[in-house]
């Protein structure tokens, strides 16, 4: 291999994570995902399992380039901080185990040389430690090359389809990335939206609400792009406007 690896899968640009950080920082996601290759690379050169105890926030801040990033990374659930150590959840999950090898190679040639009592350079005779089993390598590439299947979301049905249910809001009509990644969050987000009967059985409901419809305060009327954001989503969803 030229280098080292680490996971990623191919739908992590749609993840609301990504949103809701990019939101914080007023940011776009797709840097905000650039950023999050930065941190994750460096946790994976650095530390042997995810914790990286007495580093600071800003040192990682100045790593990417945006102050307040690990902030909203923690934020997000995707980094911890016990005030002592920054470390990422499930990190043996997604780290290219380069750290964790190097440690493992650095243990062997440690009891190698206590067993032996001497150092490699002392004599050309002696036994080396064996290196990570090739094959058990390989399949460890193998594994990290290996693309998740990315679940096919019909995005533009669901907006259309806002569109057909909701003739009292403004209508979409421009249906750019943007939106259609919204949708896909919520989509992947919410275990319980995922057809296109339930979405129009949800939209169905959101009509119901007053608020929600302006009905109760005319100055106020939601919209499409206020009912797919994160914040709002969740809480329509958790049914707290609907009295």
């Amino acid at each position: 291999m030229a280098g080292d690896w680490i996971k990623f899968e191919l739908a992590t640009p749609d993840k609301p994570e990504v949103w809701a950080i990019a939101a914080a920082l007023s940011i776009d996601p797709d840097a905000v995902v650039g950023k999050l290759l930065r941190v994750w690379g460096w946790f994976d050169q650095q530390t042997e399992n995810g914790n990286a105890p007495s580093v600071s926030k800003m040192l990682l801040d100045r790593l990417v380039g945006v102050t307040g990033f690990c902030k909203a990374v923690i934020d997000a659930d995707w980094m911890h901080d016990d005030g002592v150590t920054l470390s990422l959840p499930h990190f043996d999950r997604h780290n290219g185990k380069t750290a964790k090898n190097r440690a493992t190679t650095a243990k062997r040639v440690a009891s190698f040389k206590n067993k032996t009592g001497k150092s490699n350079a002392t004599s050309n005779d002696e036994v080396t430690p064996e290196p990570l089993p090739k094959e058990e390598k390989r399949r460890e590439d193998n594994n990290i090359l290996v693309p998740s299947e990315r679940e096919r979301i019909p995005a533009r049905e669901v907006i259309e389809l806002f569109n057909r249910v909701f003739t009292e809001l403004p209508e979409v009509r421009l249906i750019d990335d943007k939106r259609l990644n919204a949708v896909k969050a919520r989509w992947k987000a919410t275990e319980n939206l995922r057809s296109i009967e339930k979405w129009e059985k949800f939209f169905n409901w959101i009509k119901q609400s007053d608020f929600l419809m302006g009905r109760d305060k005319a100055e106020f009327k939601c919209s499409f792009d206020w009912i797919f954001k994160a914040g709002n989503f969740a809480k329509i969803y958790e049914g707290n406007y609907h009295k």
